[in-house]
């Protein structure tokens, strides 16, 4: 009797394509992704803190960038024909956290930077809301084809600390009997 190997865990992985092309465990949530696009034009995903938010902005990129081969054997796989492949800009505001206002307009401006980069772009506009909407109007000039945005950790910059978030006290419990206290 062949013994079927089980697959690692991607403890600490929040890519999909890394969990994909390590052979590592991942649980099917393409069927989400597909029923989601194909019924709302935008979409707000809260979920507490540790849910797996990152990994699944991460999987919508991959398939927003249309990179079939690492949805084989996923749900997605067997009812996607097209595989259009579309601009993605994503903004990671993790590192956003316990900055003043000054802080958060370089910051943005980073990342506004990065996905410029990612396109052959540049600018020198310093307000990043207009930055931002150039951004998106030179991408779309550019390709012919709608924007996909993805937004992970928007909360971010709001936190003052950590505890803050809902459900977050669920990340820090203590065995009471244990401690005796």
């Amino acid at each position: 009797m062949e013994k079927k190997q089980l697959r690692r865990l991607p403890v600490g992985i929040q890519t999909f394509e890394k969990i994909i092309e390590n052979d590592m465990l991942y649980i099917d949530k393409t069927e989400y992704i597909w029923n989601m696009i194909n019924t709302n034009n935008c979409v707000f995903l809260s979920r507490p803190r540790r849910f797996g938010k990152s990994l699944f902005v991460s999987t919508l990129q991959s398939y927003f960038e249309g990179k079939k081969e690492l949805f084989k054997g996923l749900f997605i796989d067997t009812v996607e024909k097209d595989w259009t492949e579309y601009p993605v800009l994503r903004f990671c505001m993790a590192s956003g956290k316990h900055m003043e206002k000054d802080q958060l307009q370089r910051y943005l401006l980073y990342i506004l930077e990065e996905n410029e980069s990612r396109f052959g772009l540049s600018s020198n506009v310093t307000d990043p809301n207009v930055r931002f909407s150039n951004l998106i109007r030179n991408v779309h000039k550019m390709t012919g084809k709608r924007v996909v945005i993805l937004i992970d950790e928007y909360d971010a910059p709001m936190l003052e600390f950590s505890q803050v978030s809902i459900f977050s006290e669920l990340n820090n419990l203590t065995n009471k009997l244990a401690t005796g206290r």
